[in-house]
């Protein structure tokens, strides 16, 4: 029988600095080596039980930078609950204050935010205001998260009695994991076993209340001492709003990539047509600023999926004429059909197809959905994700030659 890891109970679900375990007398730099932790970067360790998925890695990458970091770009939509927008082993992107400097990491993007916030329409939080927000240690300390065990004053892991049966991502609670924080938090996608980081304070007047948040410049809840363009809560990782993240994700990634995380904050309802207009208003002076509002052109909350963003992003670059996400049309029988792009006035439809397309039923439905579309006089062409990725020119070529014959004239 295999014997049962050593795993502390100050360390269970937690993220820490190998170096600050080891002082306290935690761990060995045996133990640390074992099966119980993972290493995530220089120094940085975590329980082998998390999920390893990016808001671990984001906790990994804070406990190795400043005060005054924020979450930005893809790393801040997926906590904001955009699941594709980045991955476990993808770079976490960070904005620190125009004042302070950090030491390159890799699997980290670092960006500065303006020197001037006010003038340019951005305003972001100061290393001060986050420092002083918070009354102790956080997940933005560049110290462990991590009490000191022969400190009585040093905070104790959630009392495991008080969990609910569930995560919001419907998984079972392990009983020996700590709270992610309270009920009244906004939804998205905060690492587990924060338990440990002390919540930052909300102040109205001079006691606590629901009032110390309020809209930010980009649409977002202002955290501790007003800060614009923080989303705040207890236990959270602190990130961007999401007006603000979509502006830094149309700058700092991909456009094709971009788009798609952007139609998912749309259609989340996390942002509208008009905040990402008044964001692109607020910095058309920053670096970037042409291309956002560029790129915030081509996005449709329609799109249902990411390759279906990714598909009609790149028919548009590729020459083709704009497609409508999900536009309806009557069949024969009188269902309304909704095919994942088309081009209404030459009756030219596309649908993408994905694995899941495969199950039996499902096929079935397709076939039907195909044959009310024909009887309603519509061209139907199917993509796969291999012909997307694969054979990308082959497929322009035939939706071009599809709406040349509809009567398009390029």
């Amino acid at each position: 029988m295999p014997p049962h890891p050593h795993r502390p109970h100050e360390l269970a679900w937690q993220v820490f600095r190998g170096s600050d375990v080891i002082r306290r007398g935690l761990l060995t730099r045996h133990q640390l080596r074992g099966a119980s932790w993972i290493r995530l970067r220089q120094d940085v360790y975590a329980d082998a039980r998390l999920d390893r998925d990016h808001a671990l890695a984001c906790r990994g990458a804070l406990l190795r930078l400043p005060p005054g970091t924020l979450l930005a770009g893809p790393s801040a939509a997926y906590l904001h609950g955009v699941e594709h927008a980045a991955g476990f082993r993808d770079d976490v992107h960070v904005l620190l204050p125009a004042t302070v400097r950090a030491d390159a990491q890799p699997g980290v993007r670092v960006h500065q935010a303006p020197s001037s916030p006010e003038r340019l329409g951005l305003l972001v939080p100061t290393a001060t205001a986050a420092c002083s927000a918070s009354p102790g240690p956080g997940p933005n300390s560049p110290a462990s998260a991590i009490p000191d065990p022969n400190s009585p004053a040093s905070p104790r892991p959630s009392n495991p009695a008080s969990l609910g049966p569930s995560d919001p991502a419907g998984r079972v609670a392990d009983p020996g994991r700590p709270s992610t924080g309270s009920a009244n938090t906004t939804p998205g996608r905060d690492g587990h076993g924060i338990g440990l980081w002390r919540t930052m304070p909300t102040r109205e007047g001079t006691s606590t209340g629901p009032k110390a948040l309020a809209e930010s410049a980009f649409g977002g809840p202002v955290g501790v001492g007003s800060e614009p363009g923080l989303s705040a809560g207890a236990g959270r990782l602190l990130r961007t709003a999401p007006a603000a993240c979509a502006w830094e994700t149309a700058v700092w990634s991909d456009p094709v990539q971009a788009v798609g995380i952007i139609d998912a904050l749309l259609r989340m309802g996390l942002v509208s047509r008009t905040d990402l207009a008044d964001v692109a208003d607020r910095s058309a002076g920053r670096p970037g600023g042409r291309r956002a509002r560029w790129v915030f052109g081509l996005a449709d909350p329609g799109a249902q999926s990411p390759p279906e963003s990714h598909l009609r992003v790149r028919l548009m670059l590729a020459g083709l004429p704009r497609p409508v996400a999900q536009h309806p049309v009557r069949g024969p029988s009188g269902l309304v059909l909704h095919p994942d792009l088309a081009w209404p006035q030459f009756r030219v439809a596309v649908e993408y197809d994905g694995q899941w397309h495969a199950d039996p039923d499902q096929l079935t439905r397709d076939r039907y959905r195909l044959d009310q579309l024909v009887a309603a006089g519509w061209l139907v062409l199917h993509v796969t994700g291999r012909r997307l990725h694969r054979e990308f020119p082959a497929l322009v070529r035939e939706i071009r030659a599809s709406l040349v014959a509809r009567g398009w004239r390029p």
